[in-house]
């Protein structure tokens, strides 16, 4: 199979190790590491592709190669996955904490995949489970029901997710097969129902896209943000109801870990970019100390899922 190429010269330093936002743990079969070339099985609207793409920083180019029917498009939204169309123009870190941080880690830029289903489905299985739990159901999904993504992407055992077609007919014991309960299993399918209607939202503001996403019930403010901050770029999704992020965010920028409500109040200084601020204190690795054991995964199904 033959490939199509694009180099691409960013006008700032760009590195593509972002692109691990969107990969689901490290045995993600949708993502694939070989030195320092990163490579990912993509559906398109155009049709399954693989890409496999570099930064060259001494050249200040980004060296793209694509594979399948949905090479072209996936070509075309490289600078978008990279950074290009977000606006940083506004953001001021102010907090001596995140000053320093910009300082030493960079500008902060989000980068947008343009494919909501893509983000939302993973997103979707992580509802109020441990990660361990989480990646191995994406795992078993993709690898059940999706494909061998084109070209070389089928060598590097690198898959494609499976489209919303596929999603609406899979039973509901195959779901637990996955380790995948029926409450988040339901809002899987119902999603895939409103594909369409979904992936019109990358192209909306941020209240409105909001506002779409969660009206489908089991998508709240969790979900709705991890989807917003890969698929649309939104350097203003914060993911308010995660289990870490604002006992982390708190401790980092006053020393006390913080609750949801506190940190939409601390935050709302940085409205549009509240995301990025989240952004930066995840790149710098500030993180509170853990104390007791971890969330263990759960030894039965089905289980309630609190989280959306």
């Amino acid at each position: 199979m033959s490939s199509q190429t694009r180099v691409w010269r960013p006008d700032r330093p760009c590195s593509v190790g972002m692109l691990r936002i969107h990969r689901r743990g490290g045995g993600d079969p949708t993502y694939h590491l070989e030195g320092d070339r990163h490579w990912r099985g993509v559906r398109t609207p155009e049709g399954p592709a693989t890409l496999a793409i570099r930064s060259r920083p001494a050249d200040g180019e980004i060296h793209a190669e694509a594979w399948g029917p949905g090479a072209e498009w996936v070509l075309a939204s490289v600078p978008g996955l990279l950074g290009a169309d977000d606006d940083p123009s506004g953001f001021e870190p102010r907090h001596p904490v995140l000053v320093e941080a910009a300082r030493r880690y960079g500008e902060v830029r989000i980068g947008r995949s343009g494919l909501v289903m893509e983000s939302l489905v993973p997103a979707i299985i992580e509802q109020k489970v441990t990660g361990q739990e989480a990646f191995a159901g994406f795992r078993m999904l993709v690898h059940r029901f999706g494909e061998r993504a084109p070209g070389p992407g089928a060598d590097r055992r690198l898959w494609v997710q499976p489209d919303p077609a596929t999603l609406r007919t899979i039973p509901s014991w195959e779901w637990l097969r996955m380790h995948v309960d029926p409450a988040r299993s339901r809002v899987v399918v119902t999603a895939a129902r409103v594909a369409d209607a979904l992936e019109r939202t990358a192209t909306v503001p941020h209240d409105e896209a909001l506002r779409r996403l969660t009206s489908i019930p089991g998508i709240g403010r969790w979900t709705a943000a991890e989807t917003m901050q890969r698929a649309h770029g939104d350097a203003d999704a914060v993911s308010f109801g995660d289990y870490h992020v604002a006992k982390d965010i708190g401790w980092a920028l006053t020393g006390t870990p913080f609750d949801d409500d506190e940190l939409a109040a601390y935050l709302e200084p940085w409205r549009p970019h509240r995301g990025r601020v989240q952004a930066l204190v995840g790149r710098a690795g500030l993180r509170r100390p853990r104390h007791g054991a971890r969330m263990a995964p759960r030894t039965h199904l089905p289980a309630r899922v609190t989280r959306s």
